[in-house]
């Protein structure tokens, strides 16, 4: 029997603020029953493993993460949006840097196709990059490109891997220059169908 007070959306949720406290790779049944002060059976009523609990986290944080992106980017087109769009990303990561490592994992393909957080996602970024006029198969390079860099930027700047002189802040608006200038002037795929 379940827990009072315990439903699978409030261990998620403590679960995903476990993450930002301890780190996302910390996140375990064990570590979070302690938590709530139950044994590890009273969460499995919840939460099918730790892989399952890690996914619903996933989950929760990229919801939190698009929703944020979307409000950002609403009205915006070109590098406004590009550049709301990014900043956006980059809040969310430094803000909740454990939920933040919870969207980076790997999740199964079948719970991928039955998620509105991924078709969400999907909308707002290559909505932000039709604005540049890209199409098929070039959206999802540029897609990648900004994945990386983002990603990229942000777990550098968390580490504090940037340790020269040059603002942070400088670096990253320049970054979101470049990256603009790119996407304006992207390389199309000679190799697309006519």
């Amino acid at each position: 029997m379940a827990r009072a007070g315990l439903t699978a959306a409030r261990v998620v949720e403590a679960a995903a603020d476990l993450a930002d406290d301890v780190g996302f790779e910390n996140v375990t049944v064990s570590a979070l029953a302690r938590q709530f002060g139950v044994k590890d059976a009273s969460l499995y009523s919840h939460v099918k493993n730790v892989q399952d609990l890690r996914t619903r986290v996933a989950l929760l944080a990229g919801g939190e993460m698009i929703d944020r992106i979307g409000v950002a980017v609403a009205g915006r087109a070109g590098k406004d949006a590009l550049v709301a769009f990014a900043n956006a990303y980059r809040a969310y990561a430094l803000e909740r840097p454990g939920r933040y490592a919870a969207t980076q994992i790997r999740i199964d393909p079948a719970v991928v196709a039955e998620s509105s957080v991924f078709r969400r996602t999907a909308e707002v970024t290559y909505g932000m990059l039709r604005g540049y006029g890209l199409s098929e198969p070039d959206l999802t390079d540029a897609v990648r490109l900004l994945r990386s860099t983002f990603h990229g930027y942000c777990g550098l700047e968390a580490s504090g891997g940037f340790g020269a002189p040059r603002g942070v802040q400088t670096s990253w608006e320049r970054a979101l220059d470049a990256l603009h200038v790119l996407l304006e002037h992207w390389p199309r795929d000679e190799t697309k169908a006519a």
